[in-house]
């Protein structure tokens, strides 16, 4: 090859087939996002703790039966009468036996309360998202793709929602809700109510989020595309639309679960949620109110309340920068 004056040589590397080259290889938008996500230490020890919140809902049995005792096992033997009924010990009658102490007046074992617990708030917060979430996404979706008075409409019924007492509605229902409906009874009923509640009225912060990028969406190149090659409305939601609102979905998602702790857990704490002796968050600090003097009673549920807000919260707010990063 002819080279010029006093210039190097042009040198290229060989790609053919067998010569050991390395390719380049490109990458999905899901794996440029996870490659951002496991930069994020904070948002991946929440969603280690998430992952480990799970595991102990589902294995809640196993681990009391491992590390604990039967979540209603009295052991009066172990608590102080002369004092009311306090355990005696360190901090609560903490030990190898019971780890997160006793119980005051009954003696159960706080540490198997505490682990049965978290299957209650993690069943019906999951649960009341899921509701929300698929109430507001497909409102949403079609109020921002019609637009006209479909939009009008469905952002006055999510006006009305935004504006309804939530908490009074929650309080008054479950206060006065029978022993057994609709095939169900005791916590069971009780359960079922609140996901009603929680879920089907917090539905309209997500569709007004999805409306407003539905907005956005619809006067997008491929939206025309879709349109000028004779697709339908629900062709271009299902298959068009949904597919780019995954990620703002995803993302409030894991930010609303957090709430709906929260408000099952406020709740039970004022005694119209999850009735004794099923093990609830929520309910354990209402009764641990009484009994200020044993600081272990109230330290272990809300150290779990507020490790599993904090890590739900964590882990949502890494994903929204990882899946959308112009948002840091």
């Amino acid at each position: 090859m002819p080279m010029a004056l006093g210039s190097e040589p042009i040198t290229t590397s060989d790609t053919s087939p067998g010569r050991g080259s390395e390719s380049i290889k490109g990458r999905s938008l899901g794996q440029i996002a996870w490659s951002r996500l496991r930069r994020d230490k904070a948002a991946v020890g929440g969603g280690v703790v998430v992952i480990l919140l799970i595991l102990v809902a589902i294995f809640a049995p196993l681990i009391v039966a491992l590390l604990g005792h039967p979540p209603e096992e009295f052991h009066q033997e172990l608590l102080d009468r002369t004092r009311g009924g306090i355990p005696t010990g360190t901090f609560g009658g903490m030990s190898r036996d019971f780890l997160f102490g006793l119980e005051p007046v009954s003696g159960r074992d706080l540490f198997s309360r505490v682990v049965y617990g978290a299957r209650v708030s993690l069943l019906i917060a999951f649960l009341a998202t899921l509701l929300s979430v698929v109430i507001g996404t497909v409102l949403g979706v079609i109020a921002g793709y019609f637009g006209g008075w479909v939009d009008s409409v469905i952002g006055r019924l999510i006006d009305l929602v935004l504006a309804f007492p939530l908490l009074l509605f929650a309080i008054v229902l479950v206060g006065v809700i029978p022993q057994s409906a609709f095939g169900l009874t005791g916590n069971g009923l009780r359960i079922a109510i609140l996901v009603f509640i929680i879920g089907f009225f917090n539905w309209g912060y997500i569709a007004r989020i999805i409306r407003g990028q539905a907005l956005s969406l619809r006067e997008r190149e491929f939206i025309d595309a879709a349109r000028s090659l004779g697709a339908r409305g629900p062709y271009i939601i299902f298959r068009e639309m949904l597919p780019n609102l995954a990620a703002p979905i995803l993302v409030y998602s894991t930010l609303l679960i957090p709430t709906n702790i929260l408000f099952e857990a406020g709740l039970s704490f004022l005694g119209v949620g999850i009735q004794p002796p099923t093990p609830s968050w929520g309910q354990t600090l209402a009764t641990a109110v009484r009994f200020y003097n044993l600081p272990h009673y109230i330290f272990w549920p809300g150290m779990a309340i507020f490790i599993t807000v904090l890590a739900f919260n964590l882990f949502g707010d890494g994903l929204r920068d990882a899946l959308d990063p112009k948002t840091k």
